[in-house]
């Protein structure tokens, strides 16, 4: 990524383009333009057959100055810098702070083009191009544009698991406000990837993230509680919180979870240590209680064993 800086002290994040794209898109733009001047040609020798040699002479030099010089210029700027060739490849031709291009521009790309690509060959802009720190020609030097990508390939957005449903709940009372948000990228980003990683790394990351978040919020991970299962749990807590905060008392609405199968992610309650039922709650060291002025600690009760098909969700959204 490039950082320029606009006129009005805005830093805009570009791409520049890559020199194998460029010059497929050079080359794409070159062939368009050869066919069509060899249509031009054809069209002029057949029609001016009976002129003298000089005339015939000025007509091949205008017709070449014009189809390989004035059409990528003209079409440049109308199109603001997206030719036949970069169109197809992405890529757009910028200012330097980011603007759209303009004739002046474009006259000045297009007449050092001539030079540096069709009279070397493209050997003069491969070496700048190469030389250069954003992969720009002698033409876009002189100019002051640069040309960058404009298709850029989305990454996927991993999808957070919701926690055990018997999880659900039972982390209302931490408090999170100490947590950074860089703790909470942290957290989110392992838990997209955690099936990706060896289980014995991935159990001593979620053990080392489950520590870092339960000082924190000062509250120990509760026994049998798998570190991955509680990391869930917390950031579905957060994202509860905010969704309460952003949208009133409504819940944020998701999938049921019984039907995926989380425990299947995190492992089941038994495999770890203590059952559901034997997991205490989580009461958050000096937690204010609403409903009076003083400070006392909030006691979460504990949830009672619900049918297979009775289970509600529990209205966990991965955060965006």
């Amino acid at each position: 990524m490039s950082e320029l800086v606009t006129g009005e002290a805005v830093a805009l994040e570009l791409r520049p383009a890559r020199l194998p794209s460029r010059a497929l898109a050079v080359l794409l733009d070159l062939v368009a333009a050869m066919a069509v001047y060899v249509a031009v040609t054809i069209v002029l020798v057949t029609s001016t057959a009976s002129l003298d040699e000089a005339a015939q002479t000025a007509l091949s030099i205008a017709t070449f100055v014009l189809v390989l010089v004035g059409a990528p210029i003209a079409v440049e700027t109308l199109s603001h810098g997206r030719s036949l060739g970069k169109m197809a490849c992405g890529l757009r031709v910028v200012r330097d702070d980011g603007g759209p291009l303009r004739f002046r521009h474009a006259l000045v790309r297009g007449l050092i083009g001539v030079i540096e690509i069709l009279m070397t060959f493209g050997v003069v802009a491969c070496i700048a191009s190469f030389v250069s720190a954003r992969g720009r020609r002698l033409g876009d030097v002189f100019a002051g544009t640069l040309v960058v990508r404009e298709r850029i390939p989305v990454t996927r957005t991993g999808f957070v698991p919701p926690p055990p449903p018997w999880l659900a709940g039972r982390f209302s009372g931490l408090d999170l406000s100490a947590v950074p948000d860089g703790l909470w990228l942290a957290v989110r980003q392992y838990l997209t990837r955690m099936q990706q990683l060896d289980p014995q790394v991935g159990w001593s990351m979620a053990e080392r993230l489950a520590s870092d978040l339960a000082e924190r919020t000062g509250a120990p991970v509760p026994q049998g509680v798998p570190p991955a299962a509680y990391l869930a749990a917390v950031v579905q807590e957060r994202q509860a919180r905010e969704s309460r905060r952003a949208f009133g008392s409504g819940s944020p609405s998701s999938p049921d979870p019984a039907g995926e199968g989380p425990a299947g992610v995190y492992g089941a309650p038994a495999v770890y240590g203590a059952p559901a039922a034997d997991v205490p709650p989580v009461v958050a060291p000096g937690a204010a209680s609403e409903s009076s002025g003083g400070r006392r600690p909030v006691e979460v009760p504990e949830m009672q064993e619900v049918p297979e098909g009775d289970r509600p969700g529990t209205g966990f959204v991965p955060p965006a």
